[in-house]
């Protein structure tokens, strides 16, 4: 059995030698940016207003004009204007449609590194909230700052009273006993 060569994806293809060399007087790259150019112009109000100028004094030569100075006259109803227009458009409808093949592989690349974006932050959001959870559980078995002021105050309070106790006892013992004991 004779191996076939298939094609990997994930590995570059070959150069392979072609028999009819494309010119090398521009790049794809170069191309495609005089494409999206072109496209872009031709939505532009000064291009609409030019074409219309265009036309209109086209169509105002060859219909008011003298027939000897008409070089399209109304009388072939146009032709050479429509033959212009038509060229026109089928060179634009092409190149139009490089330029919005263009936008959307840029539109599709921003999608992907949006999405990759937005993944990130949901990971990055994930974790933290895991760790603020992890604080929450760790604080819950230790003592707070306001815990242990609570606690503080509570002792003393116990010791200021403990402390009058044994103020008024020794107050108290005194004032019974100037003496001394008896017995």
């Amino acid at each position: 059995m004779s191996e076939r060569h298939v094609p990997r994806v994930d590995q570059p293809r070959e150069v392979r030698r072609r028999w009819v060399r494309r010119p090398s007087v521009m790049s794809v790259e170069t191309f495609g940016v005089l494409s999206e150019k072109f496209a872009r112009f031709m939505g532009t109000p000064s291009f609409l207003i030019g074409m219309s100028v265009f036309v209109v004094a086209w169509l105002a030569w060859n219909t008011f004009m003298p027939e000897s100075a008409q070089f399209d006259p109304r009388a072939l109803n146009y032709t050479l204007l429509t033959l212009i227009l038509s060229l026109q458009a089928s060179y634009a409808a092409p190149l139009i449609l490089l330029a919005q093949n263009r936008q959307d592989d840029r539109d599709r690349v921003q999608a992907e590194q949006d999405r990759v974006q937005a993944e990130r932050a949901l990971a990055d959001t994930e974790y933290l909230t895991r760790e603020v959870a992890a604080l929450r559980i760790a604080l819950r078995d230790s003592a707070t700052r306001d815990f242990v002021r609570s606690e503080l105050r509570q002792l003393l309070e116990d010791m200021e009273e403990k402390g009058l106790e044994v103020r008024r006892r020794e107050d108290g013992g005194q004032d019974h006993a100037p003496g001394g004991p008896t017995g």
